[in-house]
Order: structure tokens, then C-alpha cells, then sequence
């Protein structure tokens, strides 16, 4: 078994990805057991889990402004989705046998502890799984900028953003069959080629305190492991 490559990650998932794109449904947890099967394989190969995970699979802040909801209305609300999710990935992170604790930066003292940056660290060293809830917990902030904030404040060595697809492209994959894929790119050729890797407050984060991040497709298993092995999956983003 190859030694891990990084000893404290932060994992970023999008909301959809729990529900694997498929609209008619929130969450498919089918697909939250096998995330939880592979994120458990990195924790027991003594590496430090950060997860933070999106909300649009249930409610998306910035698109209900049209809907007549106010704006900062609608992102506390999108935060309050980022916990439901939050729980569901706790709850299967825990029928795997693995220590989690939830902390959210919207005070909900009954399901979610405070987010105190101490505390988490704390229970990273302790080997439990940290899910950070509600996002920054405020409004015009996306869960990108929550990821980058929360791994910067724990020191996390990299940022692994989980997608639908196996990395950066030159244009979408989904959409155009001659898009090609990036294996590694600097932040600024991420930027001036308007890549759209995080959204620009995210992305300037990573780029102030030199924090990689790999994108890479999360429903291909055993790629969470490979990458914290070292394997050169996705594309890197680095200084």
C-alpha cells in the first residue's frame, strides 16, 4: 500500500452531486454510500478529512432573486440546505464505522457544533471527519469560497473538488467533443483562459496562500484514493 501523499485534505462536493444530476430526485444515496465507501478508504489510510459540500441539489440562494424571495434571504436559505446535506453525509459517513462531527457556521446547537477553527482542527488530529456546514454563514459567498476559506484555516495541503467530469477542459466536455483535457495549469493560466475552476473569490483565496487544488471526477471509483496516493488523476492547479 503506497504511503498518502497529503496528510489533511479538504474534499469540496457539489450539492447535485448527491442526487448525481438527476433533478426529480434531492439525494440518491446510493450514490452518498459509495462516496462514504471511499472516503472512508482515505481516512483509513491515516489521512486528515475535511469535507464541505454544496446545497443546489435542494435550494440555490443566487438563482431566487427572479422568484420575488430577497436575495440575502435566499442564500440563508441555501446555507440551510448545505446542512441537510451535511447530515446525510454525516450519517453515512458513520454507518461506515467512522468518527465525524458536524460543524456549521450558522448556530444550530442541535445538530451541529459552532464552527470554532480550534475545534476542528482538534478533531481532524483525533482522526474524525469534519463536515463544515452552512457555508461561510454569510450571504454572497458560495460554497467554493466556503471550501477554500475552511481549507485555508485548517492548513489543509490541497483542495480535491469532486465533479461529474475527470478534470479541467478546455470547453465542456458535456457540450463540445472536441474540448481537451488540462492535466496542470497555474492559477493565472486557470484565470486568464477563464477556466471558471471556483468562482473568482474561491479561486483568489487558493492563489493568495498557494493552495492547490485538483479537480477531478468523484463518481470514477477509487479516484479519491489514487489522488491522495499521489496519482496523477484530474487536473492540478497550482502556483
Amino acid at each position: 500500500m503506497k504511503p498518502p501523499k497529503y496528510k489533511r485534505i479538504l474534499l469540496k462536493l457539489s450539492g447535485e452531486a448527491l442526487n448525481g444530476g438527476d433533478k426529480r430526485q434531492v439525494i440518491d444515496f446510493d450514490i452518498l454510500q459509495r462516496y462514504a465507501s471511499e472516503i472512508k478508504e482515505v481516512v483509513d489510510l491515516g489521512v486528515q478529512v475535511a469535507i464541505v459540500i454544496g446545497g443546489g441539489n435542494i435550494f440555490r440562494g443566487a438563482s431566487v432573486e427572479k422568484s420575488g424571495i430577497d436575495r440575502v434571504q435566499g442564500d440563508y436559505m441555501g446555507m440551510l440546505a448545505t446542512v441537510i446535506n451535511s447530515m446525510a453525509v454525516q450519517s453515512s459517513l458513520e454507518k461506515q464505522g467512522l468518527f465525524t462531527r458536524l460543524l456549521s457556521a450558522v448556530k444550530m446547537e442541535q445538530v451541529a457544533e459552532p464552527m470554532i477553527r480550534r475545534r476542528a482542527v482538534r478533531h481532524l488530529e483525533k482522526g474524525r471527519v469534519v463536515i463544515f456546514g452552512a457555508g461561510t454563514g454569510n450571504p454572497y459567498f458560495t460554497t467554493d469560497s466556503a471550501g477554500a476559506l475552511r481549507a485555508i484555516e485548517i492548513n489543509a495541503d490541497v483542495i480535491l473538488k469532486g465533479t461529474r467530469v475527470d478534470g479541467i477542459y478546455t470547453a465542456d466536455p458535456e457540450k463540445d467533443p472536441n474540448a481537451t483535457r488540462y492535466t496542470q495549469l497555474t492559477f493565472d493560466e486557470a484565470l486568464s483562459k477563464n477556466l471558471k475552476v471556483m468562482d473568482l473569490t474561491a479561486f483568489a483565496l487558493c492563489k493568495e496562500n498557494n493552495l492547490p487544488i485538483i479537480v477531478f471526477d468523484m463518481n470514477q471509483t477509487g479516484n479519491f484514493r489514487r489522488i491522495v496516493e499521489g496519482e496523477a488523476i484530474g487536473t492540478l492547479v497550482s502556483k
